[in-house]
């Protein structure tokens, strides 16, 4: 079992030593009495911490984006299984499919039926000419 000082503890979430004692104070961090007498907390209760901090604040509204090529569509297909998702979307002629994270499927929402846009930057992206016929 792993037990860390406040300061550890701090380090670790990127915060101040004062915030994790007035998160232990407000009953929102579990705490122990470390050997030395100080207070400390258990490495399991920081790591669940950690996870219920780690939401990502609302964007808010955005005025630009970097992505020029965005395509409203429908979403025709959805696939996950426990980490990952494909995602598969009609946006007029086209037909885009993306890879991304069950949990940003779940949060977004997305199942097929769902009208969605698709943002498309890439530094990879390969031009043909076709055959004129």
């Amino acid at each position: 079992m792993t037990y860390l000082r406040i300061r550890e503890a701090a380090g670790l979430l990127g915060v101040s030593d004062d915030t994790v004692r007035r998160w232990i104070d407000q009953g929102r961090l579990p705490s122990i009495r470390l050997e030395n007498g100080r207070k400390g907390v258990r490495g399991q209760d920081l790591a669940e911490f950690a996870r219920e901090i780690a939401d990502a604040p609302e964007p808010g509204v955005t005025v630009a984006a970097s992505a020029r090529n965005r395509m409203r569509g429908i979403v025709t297909r959805v696939l996950t299984d426990t980490v990952m998702a494909q995602v598969e979307m009609q946006a007029g002629p086209f037909r885009l499919v993306s890879l991304l994270s069950r949990e940003s499927v779940e949060e977004l929402g997305l199942e097929v039926g769902s009208v969605a846009v698709a943002s498309v930057k890439s530094t990879h992206v390969v031009v043909e000419i076709p055959e004129i016929s």
